[in-house]
C-alpha cells in the first residue's frame, strides 16, 4: 500500500483559481462522455499545488479506499480479486475524468476514515453520512438518499416490519461488524438475539438457511438482495425506519478537491454515467 501524504494547506487564492478552473471545465454538460473531456481540459493542476487534485494529475493515479464487501456499491471477488459495484464504476469514471489510473485500496468499515486519511484520495462504497465520520473527514454531495429497512425470508415480511416486532427475545438478528448497521442494531434491538457477523459477503446466507431471521440494512442494499436472492424479500424499502444520505469521503480542508469531485458527480448524474452503473445491479 502506498501512503499518500496529506496536503499541508491550501491558500485562498489557490482555492478560488482552482474552483474557477473546474467550473470552466463544466461548461458543456448533458452529452454522453462529457465527464472525461470537460475536466481533462480544465487545466487545474498548476493552480492547486497543495491539493489532492494536483497530486492525482501529477502522478496519474487516484487511490480509492473501499471495503469490497457491500454490494451493490463495492465488491471484491475473493477468488479473482476483481472489483465491481456502482461506486467502483463511479470511481473509474472519476479517474477517467482526470486521465488517472484508479488504484483500489481495500479497507474495513471500522477503519474507512483513518485508512482514507492515510492512504487514499477518496473513499467510496455506499458510505452513509454520520456526524462521527463528518468530524474526521469531508463528504461529497449526496450520491443517494437511503434508510434502514429489514430484509427477511419471503413470506415473512409482516412478521418483521416494525422495530418492535424485531426487538423480541425470540427474534434472531444478524448484523455486520463496524458500520452503521451494527449501531442501529445495538440501539434498537436490545432484547433480540443479535449476532455480529464478520463476513458481509455471506451474511445473507444466514437468513436463507434459518440461522438468522432478519437483517436491518440500507434500503438500497435490500433492493439488490431481493433482485439477486429469490428466497429473500425487502420490507418496505420505500418507507425505511430512518433517513440518511450516502456520499464519498474526502480529506478535510481540501476545498479544491471537494469542488472537483462534486462537479464531476453532478455531470455523471446527468449524462447517464451514474444511471448505467446502477442498472447493472438493480435491473
Amino acid at each position: 500500500m502506498i501512503t499518500r501524504s496529506r496536503p499541508a494547506g491550501i491558500t485562498a487564492a489557490a482555492v478560488a483559481v482552482g474552483i474557477a478552473a473546474v467550473l470552466t471545465g463544466c461548461g458543456s454538460q448533458g452529452q454522453e462522455g462529457t465527464t472525461s473531456s470537460s475536466f481533462a481540459s480544465a487545466g487545474v493542476a498548476p493552480t492547486a499545488q497543495h491539493s489532492h487534485l494536483d497530486e492525482v494529475q501529477r502522478e496519474g493515479r487516484i487511490q480509492v479506499c473501499t471495503t469490497g464487501d457491500y454490494r451493490p456499491y463495492t465488491y471484491k471477488d475473493p477468488k479473482s480479486g476483481e472489483w465491481s459495484g456502482i461506486d467502483v464504476d463511479m470511481a473509474r469514471s472519476l479517474g477517467k475524468s482526470l486521465g488517472a489510473e484508479v488504484e483500489f485500496v481495500q479497507t474495513s468499515w471500522a477503519n474507512v476514515v483513518t485508512d482514507m486519511d492515510a492512504s487514499c484520495d477518496i473513499a467510496v462504497g455506499g458510505i452513509s453520512y454520520t456526524t462521527d465520520r463528518a468530524q474526521k473527514a469531508a463528504f461529497s454531495d449526496t450520491t443517494s438518499p437511503d434508510g434502514k429497512t429489514p430484509v427477511v425470508r419471503c413470506g415473512e415480511e409482516e412478521k418483521y416490519d416494525t422495530v418492535a416486532e424485531i426487538n423480541k427475545p425470540s427474534v434472531k438478528v444478524v448484523t455486520p461488524l463496524g458500520g452503521t448497521n451494527e449501531k442501529f442494531a445495538d440501539k434498537n434491538f436490545p432484547d433480540a438475539q443479535v449476532t455480529k457477523y464478520k463476513d458481509n459477503n455471506t451474511i445473507f446466507d444466514q437468513i436463507v438457511d434459518g440461522t438468522a431471521d432478519v437483517m436491518v440494512t440500507d434500503a438500497s442494499e435490500t433492493r439488490w438482495v431481493a433482485h439477486t436472492h429469490p428466497e429473500l424479500c425487502s420490507v418496505h424499502p420505500d418507507k425505511p425506519f430512518d433517513h440518511f444520505d450516502k456520499g464519498y469521503l474526502l480529506p478535510q480542508g481540501d476545498t479544491v478537491w471537494e469542488e472537483y469531485v462534486d462537479n464531476w458527480l453532478d455531470i455523471a448524474s446527468q449524462d447517464g454515467t451514474k444511471a448505467a452503473a446502477e442498472e447493472k445491479w438493480y435491473g
